[in-house]
């Protein structure tokens, strides 16, 4: 079928004169199902509809948005697979050096807040057309909303992008019937009826069973009113359970958001998997290189959609909401053999997933009926009484893909949820998973180890953890296997203050692991956490939460993680200092870090050095210290070096 139009040459070869939608997006043009843009243009072609793509248009030329003439039906926006100011900046605010969605990974080529200048500089160049909004920065921008980067409360992306609508969730659904809806007249201003959208009006009196969020003002002047609505919407994100909400502005506008689509069932999820994809980058990104973003996603399988974990950090509740959907096994091991007949193919299976890759059906049968509960999750703070945890139909997949001739090895690289896993009685899948979909070390993401933030970030406690991380050393040991596990941490989470960092810092410190990575919590729209970071309370109960936000502290919390980093001593002994915790200062094997012989290292110090750590001489305790610490170097050393072993295996 080849690739979309991107040129009036192209729409000539193809006997386009005008096309029904062009969609202007903040990524390259890669038409592959793991691409925003790809399955919403593949959709719409699917039923009739023609689609152009304009991709990275240069936002200060008006010329750029006007390469494919005036489409028939609408624009259709997007910034691309992430939210441009994610895509831009690191939490620190520097500016990231690559963009892995452009072509030759060239940063720059999307403003900030990509889908509000795009809407704009449509809306200068063509007064008259409507634009839809869709994909992840519309999503979870598509009501006010606390904006980090700017340090700011926004309104509705709606509004500061002057676009008509926005297609909020996944899309599929809602996106047909506004092309159906708009090819059959009706004016783009009285599309108030589809599920999954947000539109603006000066009229509410004829919207029926809704509920008003506290208006924009209010919750603009004090916060507390934000955490009240965004707990409100965070209840009303189900498609059975959801109300219509509405949202007030100055001068009489009201956003309106329609409960969400339904989702889809396992055939629908098929046929968009299956719709004539090319499954690669477009060829005029040769030159540069292609496309960086492919590489991860080629050969990797999207089997479910959906989360019904629950992390508060994680914004998957409010875009794909926590209905699981799946994709049958024979489209799966169809869209497999595909990747197996491509020449790059070395014979891995790069992931089987989704957001938690090991949720393959609902948490309970009162899902598919009634919707997910709205004030209670499946597994936090503990697995609810009604979960039902089988990983059958999980472990079936991937016995067949392992099966599959020319496949050598099938990884999981999305992320597995521990809790979910350990709550399941057999462990047959647990084995398979150690044995087969391991490449010598499994990524895992306990986050944090002091309840009181686990607390606060929506993740099981620490003791679930640790018996996941007992368990998985047993059954490596009776595999014969020696594999590691990577877990994810985050500092500066709201709840977390020194003390919990210091914690922290101490757990690494038993474990003799330094992580090479650690990710600062970054307050990204529509989450839950976001919320605890914006208004200092959880939304969820009305709390007051501590809040880390001088970035001296986060440093510092960052740096206690990271303790024996060198380049972090002075941050590190600061924290310990400010947290009281001097103790942790000398030369004992459990201190974080040895005092250095300055100044401020006086007989005094060394006195109380002697005082804390017992009745032994300087040079024997460090002697001591030495050998500690060199027996946890070189289990570092080992590790990694298995690691590497491992990577350059696979």
């Amino acid at each position: 079928m080849g690739f979309l139009p991107i040129s009036k040459q192209d729409m000539e070869a193809q006997g386009i004169e005008q096309l029904d939608f062009v969609y202007v997006i903040g990524d390259a043009y890669v038409d592959h199902p793991s691409f925003g843009h790809a399955i919403i243009s593949r959709v719409l072609q699917s039923h009739g509809y023609s689609v152009g793509i304009i991709s990275q248009p240069d936002w200060r030329e008006e010329e750029s948005i006007t390469i494919l003439g005036k489409p028939r039906l609408g624009f259709l926006v997007s910034s691309g697979n992430m939210d441009s100011m994610v895509n831009h900046y690191f939490v620190s605010g520097k500016h990231r050096p690559t963009d892995a969605y452009t072509p030759g990974g060239e940063p720059y080529r999307r403003p900030d807040h990509a889908a509000v200048v795009y809407g704009n500089l449509i809306r200068r160049v063509y007064k008259d057309v409507p634009v839809i909004l869709g994909g992840i920065e519309a999503s979870l921008r598509r009501m006010a909303h606390y904006d980090y980067w700017s340090d700011s409360f926004k309104r509705s992306i709606l509004l500061d992008s002057q676009a008509d609508l926005i297609s909020y969730g996944m899309g599929e659904k809602s996106i047909v019937e506004i092309a159906d809806a708009l090819a059959s007249g009706i004016a783009v201003k009285d599309l108030t009826f589809i599920p999954g959208t947000v539109y603006k009006t000066k009229k509410i009196e004829d919207i029926y069973d809704s509920v008003m969020l506290p208006s924009y003002d209010a919750m603009k002047a004090e916060p507390r009113q934000y955490a009240q609505s965004f707990q409100i919407q965070y209840c009303n994100t189900d498609p059975f359970t959801g109300n219509t909400l509405i949202e007030a502005y100055p001068n009489g506008i009201y956003v309106v958001q329609n409960p969400p689509q339904p989702p889809l069932s396992t055939q629908e999820m098929d046929a968009v998997y299956e719709l004539p994809y090319m499954r690669t980058y477009h060829p005029s990104y040769e030159a540069a290189g292609g496309v960086p973003a492919i590489s991860e996603i080629k050969f990797s399988l999207v089997s479910n959609r959906g989360c019904f974990g629950g992390c508060n950090f994680c914004a998957l509740t409010f875009h794909q909401g926590r209905t699981i959907q799946v994709r049958s096994h024979e489209s799966l091991l169809k869209e497999a053999a595909l990747m197996i007949q491509e020449e790059a193919f070395k014979g891995y299976l790069h992931d089987v997933g989704g957001p938690t890759a090991n949720f393959r059906q609902p948490s309970c049968q009162k899902q598919l009926t009634q919707g997910v509960c709205k004030h209670r999750q499946c597994l936090f703070p503990e697995p609810c009484p009604n979960l039902e945890v089988d990983h059958s139909d999980y472990l079936a997949l991937l016995r067949k893909l392992r099966a599959l001739p020319g496949v050598k090895k099938v990884f999981i690289r999305s992320g597995i949820r521990f809790d979910y896993l350990l709550a399941d009685k057999d462990d047959t899948f647990f084995r398979e998973l150690v044995e087969h979909h391991v490449s010598g070390q499994l990524k895992v993401a306990p986050e944090h180890i002091s309840d009181t933030v686990l607390s606060k970030l929506g993740k099981p406690r620490k003791e679930v953890y640790e018996r996941f991380v007992r368990k998985y050393h047993k059954i490596n040991e009776q595999l014969g296997k020696k594999q590691f596990l990577v877990p994810y941490l985050m500092s500066s989470h709201p709840g977390s203050t020194l003390k919990e960092a210091i914690e922290l810092a101490e757990y690494l410190r038993d474990l003799g692991y330094m992580p090479e990575q650690v990710q600062d919590f970054y307050p990204t729209p529509s989450t839950v956490s976001t919320v605890m970071y914006y208004t200092g309370i959880d939304p969820r109960n009305g709390q007051n939460v501590y809040v880390c936000r001088n970035p001296h502290e986060k440093a510092m919390q960052r740096a206690l993680i990271q303790y024996r980093n060198p380049n972090n001593y002075e941050l590190v002994k600061e924290a310990l200092k400010k947290g009281g915790r001097e103790d942790l200062i000398g030369f004992d094997k459990k201190c974080l870090i040895r005092p250095r012989r300055t100044k401020e290292w006086t007989d005094t110090d060394a006195a109380k050095s002697k005082g804390i750590h017992g009745k032994k001489n300087n040079a024997a305790t460090q002697k001591t210290g030495q050998k500690a610490g060199g027996k946890k170097r070189t289990i570092r050393n080992v590790h990694k070096k298995k690691n590497g072993h491992n990577a350059a295996k696979a």
